[in-house]
């Protein structure tokens, strides 16, 4: 079977940022999608960029990619490093001062965002990310992984914020919800649309 969802294929340049969780106590159908996500950015010929984390959905896509001959590089602070989190067989592995510099680095490596499901450190990447899209500052696509429905509550906040006028109905086509790692890879590859000439919301009314 022929996993490949890229017509054009991905370069070693494209690189997609990946936030996941690092819990290894949940449900393997997140797992199993993380695993299946990794073997794509592999067969599909895209660097994975994450936080460089040994364990839970972090851990499982990372040896997924590797497994499948692709390519990782792993952003983690030095305090985490000195810890024994980072995991021992990046492709690269980039350490930063903090968690800010952290996440400024992967989104300055990367072309594209993926989130799967995860806690408050997921989420909290994957609103700064959206804010930074909304302001200007990140133009490349965001998909948002919904295994299991996981992120369906958050989708209806989202969809609350904007019926209530506290963000604007052009700002929900910032993010791409998908229910498959298959369609995740084929929304990055055809999505080209970016959201630098967007107002700031303030600078709305």
């Amino acid at each position: 079977m022929n996993n490949n969802t890229n017509p054009t294929n991905g370069t070693d340049d494209f690189g997609i940022v990946v936030y996941s969780a690092s819990s290894d106590a949940i449900d393997q159908v997140y797992i199993g999608a993380a695993v299946h996500l990794g073997e794509l950015l592999a067969k599909n010929n895209f660097t994975c960029i994450n936080g460089g984390g040994n364990l839970g959905l972090m851990g499982a896509v990372i040896n997924s990619v590797l497994q499948h001959k692709g390519r990782v590089i792993g952003v983690i602070p030095k305090f985490m490093v000195d810890s024994g989190w980072g995991h021992p067989n990046l492709t690269e592995q980039i350490v930063t001062a903090s968690m800010h510099e952290r996440k400024q680095k992967m989104a300055d490596l990367s072309k594209a965002v993926i989130a799967l499901p995860g806690g408050v450190g997921t989420l909290e990447e994957l609103l700064e990310i959206i804010t930074w899209k909304q302001l200007g500052l990140y133009s490349h696509p965001i998909v948002i992984l919904n295994t299991n429905n996981y992120y369906s509550s958050l989708l209806a906040m989202f969809d609350n914020m904007i019926e209530q006028n506290f963000m604007h109905e052009r700002y929900r086509d910032m993010w791409i919800v998908v229910n498959t790692p298959e369609e995740a890879i084929a929304e990055i590859s055809k999505e080209s649309m970016t959201f630098s000439h967007l107002l700031k919301f303030e600078e709305k009314a």
